[in-house]
């Protein structure tokens, strides 16, 4: 009997150790961080805060944009409201017309903000509630010449390593939650992934990884 019962617990944790070599990118938000000093920076609460009310993994809302729109490649995803204020839609409703919850102190809703690609070049705007993983709105950038679709075909088209494989890259170098990625040009005009990640600790690390080569070209920490 008691035998039975150990070899059952080595057979989970022989499942959960398999599971997490399969899915690196999904580790679990960093709700467990050693405060020794209780003391964080402005960033690290905000961090806190708004990665404790989303539940949509960077993965999952990668998959749900590109479902969006057939055909499309994923060149940038980003966790609205992270130290950043690209997308000024804080007041957006969730699709059932409730707001979503959010992180106490602020007035931001938890969304992923993600820009998807066609082949010829047109983007998309697609937003994801972050609580549902439910797609709020899908609208196609308007303004685009022809100069600016060939801009993105050819950088969607040149860039063989996938989102997912780069913030692979990125969290094997850096355990954490991936909240932000983007195809985008490098100081020296390479084709990178830029990537964030959020580790137990609150602090963001940047990566460039070179969206070709799959190597880390660039890494910062940001400590604020």
């Amino acid at each position: 009997m008691t035998g039975c019962g150990g070899d059952g617990g080595k057979t989970t944790a022989a499942a959960t150790a398999e599971a997490a070599k399969i899915i690196p990118n999904q580790a679990a938000t960093p709700s467990d961080s050693p405060s020794s000093s209780g003391q964080l920076t402005e960033d690290q609460t905000a961090r806190k805060e708004l990665l404790g009310v989303t539940k949509v993994t960077f993965d999952k809302a990668a998959a749900t944009a590109v479902g969006e729109v057939s055909g499309s490649k994923l060149a940038e995803l980003d966790l609205k409201g992270l130290d950043d204020n690209d997308h000024d839609e804080s007041k957006s409703p969730s699709p059932s017309g409730t707001p979503s919850p959010r992180p106490s102190g602020s007035s931001t809703v938890p969304e992923w903000i993600a820009e998807v690609v066609e082949k010829d070049g047109t983007t998309h705007t697609v937003r994801i509630d972050a609580i549902s993983g439910k797609v709020i709105q899908s609208v196609t950038e308007t303004g685009q010449d022809s100069g600016d679709k060939s801009e993105m075909a050819d950088r969607i088209a040149r860039a063989t390593q996938t989102p997912q494989e780069a913030a692979k890259v990125a969290t094997d170098k850096q355990k954490g939650t991936v909240t932000s990625i983007n195809l985008d040009e490098s100081d020296d005009k390479s084709l990178v992934w830029s990537v964030d990640v959020v580790t137990k600790d609150w602090n963001k690390t940047d990566f460039e990884i070179d969206a070709v080569k799959g190597t880390i070209t660039r890494e910062e920490v940001d400590h604020d």
